[in-house]
C-alpha cells in the first residue's frame, strides 16, 4: 500500500508524463477546414480559459474558483484550494460556405492540460499546455484560360496545417486583503506547413497534368509573458464585486522558414528534385492582448461575469512583411453560472453547476473594407461525482458553443466572403486532491 505522500508523487509523475506526451503531438490542432486560418499565424485563440469559461461565453477574468484551474488570469491562482489537475478535449463540426458553394467538416483533439498547486496560504502556481493558434484550410479552384487555341484549364489548390502551442508556468500571490497579482511565463512553439500548387490541363488530356508545387515549412519557438491583477471587495452582506485585468505582452516569435519548389504528376509522385528557393531565419510579431473583467458573486453558488479585450493586430508582421493588412480587434463576452444547492444530499442535480453566456468578437481581416464578426452563444454543465470528500473530488464538465463567423457578402471582384457556422464541444475532467496530508487513524 502506497502512503499518501507516495501517491501524491505518483500522480505528479503521471501528470508530467502526460504533458510531455501531449507536447510531442501538439501540432495536430486543426478542427476542420477554416479558410480564415490562412491569414497571419492561423486562427488565433484568445486567452479565454478552459471548459468552465467556455460554458460562460469565454469569460471569467474576475471570477475566482476553487475547483477549476484559474490559468485564464494568473492572479486567480491564489484561490487554488487543492491540488487540481484538469484536461479538456475538443470537438467541432462546421459548415463553410460562400455565395456559390458550401462544405462540412469536423474533428476533435486534445484541448489543454493544466495542473495547479497551492504552495502556501498566500501563493498558488500552475503549469500546463494549450493551443494558441491553429492552421487548417484547403481551397480548390478551376479556371478556364481564355484566348488559347485549344481548351485549357488551370487547377489551383492551397493547403495548410499545424499551429502554435504554449507550455506555461503561472504564479499568483496575495498582496493585501482582497488584492492579488500574478505572472505567467510561456514557451511558445509550433510548426506550420503550407502548400500551394497549380495544374494546367490542355484539351482534357490526362497526360498533360503536371502540378507545380510551392511548399513553405515554418518552425517557431520563443518565450511570451502575461501578467494579471484581481481585486475582490464585499459590497453587501452576501454580495462580492470582483474586478480584474490581464495583459499579454507583444513579443517577437523567432522562426525558421524554408520554401521549396517541386513538380508532381497527377498521382502525387515527384517528377523533379525539390528545389530550395529560400531558407531564412526571422521572426513574427505577436501583438499585445489587453483584457479587463468585472464579476459579481455571493461566494456560494452563483456568479455573473462581463469581460472585454482588445488586440493590436495592426502591428502584426512576419519575416519583415505585414502580409494581408489586419486591424485591431475587440471582443466582449457576458456569462454566468449557478449551482442551485452545492450541499444538497438528496437531490444530485441541485449540486450540478449550470452555465450560459454569449460573446461577439471582431475579426482582424476586413475584405472589401467591411468589418467581419464572430457571434456565439454558449452553455455548459459541471457534474461532480457523488464520491467527493473534503480531501478529493472529481468533476466532469461539458461546454458547448454555437457560432457564426463572417458572412457571404459579395465583393467588388465578383467573389464573396466566407461564412463559417460551427458547433463546438469540450469535455473537461477535473481532479481535486489535498496532497501530502498525513492521515490519522482514529
Amino acid at each position: 500500500m502506497l502512503s499518501n505522500k507516495e501517491m501524491g508523487c505518483l500522480r505528479l509523475g503521471l501528470v508530467v508524463a502526460g504533458i510531455a506526451v501531449a507536447m510531442g503531438g501538439a501540432q495536430a490542432q486543426g478542427l476542420g477546414n477554416s479558410p480564415y486560418s490562412r491569414i497571419a499565424l492561423g486562427e488565433f485563440k484568445p486567452n479565454t480559459g478552459g471548459v468552465r469559461q467556455m460554458g460562460m461565453g469565454g469569460v471569467g477574468l474576475a471570477a475566482p474558483n476553487a475547483t477549476n484551474v484559474n490559468e485564464l488570469n494568473p492572479a486567480l491562482l491564489y484561490y487554488t484550494g487543492r491540488t487540481t489537475f484538469e484536461a479538456g478535449f475538443n470537438g467541432q463540426y462546421k459548415t463553410v460556405k460562400n455565395a456559390t458553394s458550401s462544405n462540412q467538416s469536423g474533428s476533435g483533439n486534445l484541448g489543454y492540460l493544466a495542473l495547479s498547486v497551492p504552495l502556501s496560504t498566500r501563493w498558488g502556481a500552475a503549469v500546463g499546455l494549450k493551443s494558441l493558434t491553429a492552421v487548417d484550410y484547403e481551397t480548390n479552384a478551376i479556371q478556364d484560360v481564355a484566348g488559347t487555341p485549344v481548351p485549357t484549364r488551370v487547377f489551383t489548390q492551397a493547403k495548410g496545417e499545424g499551429g502554435i502551442s504554449e507550455a506555461y508556468l503561472g504564479q499568483g500571490i496575495r498582496l493585501a486583503k482582497g488584492l492579488t497579482a500574478g505572472f505567467t511565463a510561456s514557451y511558445v512553439f509550433g510548426v506550420i506547413d503550407e502548400t500551394s500548387g497549380s495544374t494546367v490541363q490542355i484539351d482534357n488530356r490526362s497526360d498533360s497534368l503536371v502540378n507545380a508545387v510551392n511548399r513553405t515549412h515554418t518552425r517557431y519557438s520563443d518565450f511570451a509573458f502575461r501578467t494579471g491583477v484581481h481585486y475582490r471587495y464585499k459590497v453587501g452582506k452576501t454580495l462580492n464585486l470582483n474586478v480584474a485585468g490581464v495583459y499579454g505582452f507583444g513579443h517577437n516569435l523567432n522562426g525558421q522558414k524554408t520554401v521549396t519548389q517541386e513538380q508532381e504528376n497527377r498521382s502525387g509522385g515527384l517528377i523533379s528534385t525539390p528545389n530550395t528557393v529560400s531558407d531564412e531565419r526571422g521572426s513574427t510579431y505577436v501583438p499585445a492582448l489587453a483584457q479587463v473583467g468585472v464579476s459579481f458573486d455571493n461566494d456560494k453558488n452563483w456568479s455573473l461575469n462581463l469581460d472585454a479585450s482588445q488586440q493590436q493586430w495592426s502591428k502584426f508582421n512576419s519575416f519583415g512583411s505585414a502580409g494581408t493588412p489586419l486591424n485591431n480587434t475587440m471582443r466582449v463576452g457576458l456569462g454566468g453560472e449557478i449551482t442551485p444547492d452545492p450541499g444538497s444530499v438528496d437531490h444530485y442535480f441541485q449540486r450540478v453547476t449550470y452555465r450560459a453566456g454569449l460573446n461577439v468578437a471582431q475579426l482582424p481581416y476586413q475584405p472589401g473594407g467591411k468589418m467581419l464578426y464572430d457571434r456565439a452563444v454558449s452553455w455548459g454543465f459541471a457534474f461532480p461525482l457523488p464520491t467527493a470528500t473534503p480531501l478529493e473530488a472529481t468533476t466532469f464538465s461539458l461546454g458547448f458553443t454555437y457560432g457564426v463567423r463572417g458572412n457571404t457578402d459579395l465583393l467588388n471582384a465578383g467573389s464573396s466572403n466566407v461564412q463559417e457556422t460551427y458547433i463546438r464541444g469540450q469535455l473537461g475532467v477535473t481532479l481535486n486532491n489535498r496532497w501530502f496530508i498525513k492521515r490519522r487513524l482514529q
